[in-house]
This record gives structure tokens, C-alpha cells and sequence, in this order.
């Protein structure tokens, strides 16, 4: 606990838990009938996700100053297949989270949800999401297979993002295979609910930054950063590893425009969190120190709250005093140019 005492704590990913009503109530007349409904709320748990008045006083119990906030009920309607009502879907989103962080603005920090069907519709939303004040976009983690990474459907949106020095943030559990309405996305057998959970999760991360590091698409934008969103982060160096091992056998193929190793792109462009990860206390000063961020996961049933400090106890306690610094509030605060940010009272 001592270790942690003094440190300003800032979320890399919290969420805000939107009403049931929300896109019923706010959706245009042409997209009522196709509204999502939500009549069994599945994130209900603190008063915080809800309320914004209530949201820095439940932050405090935790010692956290600070938080980078996604969606709840909004998270799978990535998987929306519509194109038109997901591009609405998002709006009454983004609409309703710049009125919420507006709440307490050097405390909350909202991340925009961005359609990417439509490259040119989504290259005007980013833009709205900076005038509103968001800090990041946020993009399907797993998208359909016609619109894969490694295609060149997204490259106005990539420079866009650029750009407007917005991060793009990929959530586990969004996109194609997590499809609004789903009542149950990882099935009842005990089996096929682990392989889920587990194995398919990790593959799913895993595909998209194969697609994304070695179709070129961080050669061609180096400007342009990436998150990866409550995927945790041990498994990184280990993937990252054989990443570059098989890339560097590969010289019958066509290089994209790579000049460096995928290890070395990721480290320089791409981002994670992490909030319950054990292993890290094994990696973590050694590898990291510049791409991971800690998050606690407010206010979901997997939160650490109101505990966080004695997670990080845990698993950076025996880190040096500067590198527990960078992974729980100066990485976060450098890629989203956060303002200075004062320790809770």
C-alpha cells in the first residue's frame, strides 16, 4: 500500500455505464423501430457508473485521480451490421458521453466510439469526436472479414487519426462475433464458454495486430497510435517474440514498407492495459515500461475497486519508483496529453 501512497493513479480503462433507454429516447424517428433495448441491465453494480455527480467521490475510495472512459451497453453494438444505425448508435453515444465527462473535465476523460464502415463518415465523426473534447477514438476489435486490417478500406480513417493526434483503442469484445442481442455470447456448456473466454479472446487480439503491424499500416502512419483495451499484456512479449522470428523468414513474400521488426513498430506505436494481471510482476521493469498502462476496470464485476492499490501493491510493488510511475498514470497521461492531474483528497 505505502508504495503507492503518494502516486497520482490514473485509469487507462474505466467505463460509464449508459442508460437502458438511451438510444430509444435519443435515436432519429428513422431509426426508432431498430433501436438497441437493454431491459435486463447487466452493468448495474455502483452508483458511480451511472451518476457522474457521484462518479469522483466512488474514484476517491479507490485513490484513483483520474480515469479514461469507455462504453458498457455500447460495446457490442460493434457488431451491428447496419452501417447507417451503427453510425447513429455511436452519435447519440458520443453526445451523451461529452455531457457526462463534462461533469468533472480534469477527472473524466472520454473515449468516441467510431463507426468504420463508411471511411468517409467515420473520418467526419473523428472530427466531431475531437471538437466535443473526446481524448481517443475507439474502433471494432474484431471486424468483419471483408473489412479486415490488413486491407486498405481504412487508410483516410488511419491518417485522419494521425492527424487529429487521437489513439485508436481496440476493447476486447467488440465487433463482429459480439452482435447486439445476444443472450448468450460464450454459450452454456463448461468447455466451449472456457475456449471462448480464453482461447478465442486471445486469438481474436492476436489476429488484429498481425493484421494491423504487418500490412504496413503503422510504416505507412508513424504517427498513429493504438490501444489495446483490457486484453491484459504478459502474453505480449512471448507473441511479439515469434511475431518477429517468423516475419524475419519470410523474404519470398512482398514487404509493406516495413523497416523495422513488428517488436519494434508495436513499441513504438502501440499501447495496452492491464488491471489483474499477475504475471506482470515477472515482465513488467523489464519490458513495458513505455506501452503498458494500468486501468481497474470501474465499474465492472472484474474491477479491482475498491482495492487497486493493493493490486498494484501486489504486482509493481518491487518495481523502481519511476517505472510504477510511467505504468500507473505517465504513459497515460503523455498519449493522451492529459493536463496535470492532482492527487485525489
Amino acid at each position: 500500500m505505502q508504495a503507492f501512497s503518494t502516486s497520482v493513479l490514473i485509469s487507462a480503462d474505466s467505463h460509464v455505464i449508459e442508460p437502458e433507454d438511451l438510444w430509444v429516447r435519443n435515436l432519429p424517428a428513422a431509426f426508432q423501430a431498430q433501436a438497441p433495448m437493454y431491459p435486463s441491465h447487466p452493468f448495474k453494480h455502483q452508483d458511480g457508473g451511472v451518476n457522474p455527480e457521484k462518479r469522483v467521490g466512488e474514484m476517491a475510495v479507490d485513490g484513483v485521480s483520474a480515469e479514461v472512459l469507455y462504453p458498457s451497453l455500447n460495446m457490442d453494438q460493434f457488431g451491428i451490421k447496419d452501417a447507417a444505425l451503427q453510425e447513429a448508435c455511436f452519435r447519440v453515444y458520443n453526445d451523451w458521453l461529452a455531457d457526462w465527462c463534462s461533469s468533472a473535465p480534469d477527472r473524466l476523460f472520454g473515449i468516441s466510439p467510431v463507426s468504420l464502415y463508411n471511411i468517409d463518415n467515420a473520418v467526419k465523426e473523428a472530427h466531431r469526436a475531437r471538437k466535443l473534447g473526446m481524448r481517443g477514438l475507439m474502433i471494432w476489435q474484431v471486424p468483419p472479414d471483408e473489412f479486415s486490417f490488413a486491407t486498405r478500406h481504412y487508410e483516410k480513417f488511419w491518417a485522419a487519426a494521425a492527424e487529429l493526434e487521437l489513439p485508436v483503442s481496440m476493447h476486447v469484445n467488440t465487433g463482429a462475433p459480439y452482435a447486439v442481442g445476444s443472450a448468450d455470447k460464450w454459450g452454456r456448456d463448461l468447455v466451449q464458454r472456457l475456449t471462448k473466454l480464453v482461447a478465442v479472446k486471445s486469438l481474436h487480439v492476436q489476429n488484429t495486430l498481425i493484421q494491423i503491424i504487418c500490412s504496413g499500416v503503422l510504416a505507412r502512419h508513424p504517427k498513429l497510435n493504438f490501444v489495446l483495451v483490457e486484453n491484459e499484456m504478459s502474453w505480449l512479449p512471448f507473441f511479439l517474440w515469434q511475431l518477429d522470428r517468423y516475419y524475419s523468414r519470410t523474404g519470398e513474400f512482398d514487404n509493406p514498407g516495413m523497416t523495422m521488426l513488428p517488436s519494434e513498430y508495436f513499441q513504438r506505436q502501440m499501447y495496452a492495459t492491464f488491471f489483474n494481471d499477475p504475471p506482470s510482476k515477472f515482465i513488467l521493469g523489464n519490458w513495458g515500461t513505455d506501452n503498458c498502462m494500468w486501468s481497474n476496470d470501474f465499474p465492472h464485476k472484474n474491477s479491482t475497486w475498491p482495492n487497486s492499490r493493493s493490486v498494484l501493491d501486489r504486482d509493481l510493488g518491487g518495481l523502481p519508483g519511476a517505472v510504477r510511475e510511467k505504468l500507473v498514470h505517465g504513459n497515460v497521461k503523455r498519449l493522451y496529453q492529459l493536463p496535470d492531474i492532482l492527487p485525489v483528497q
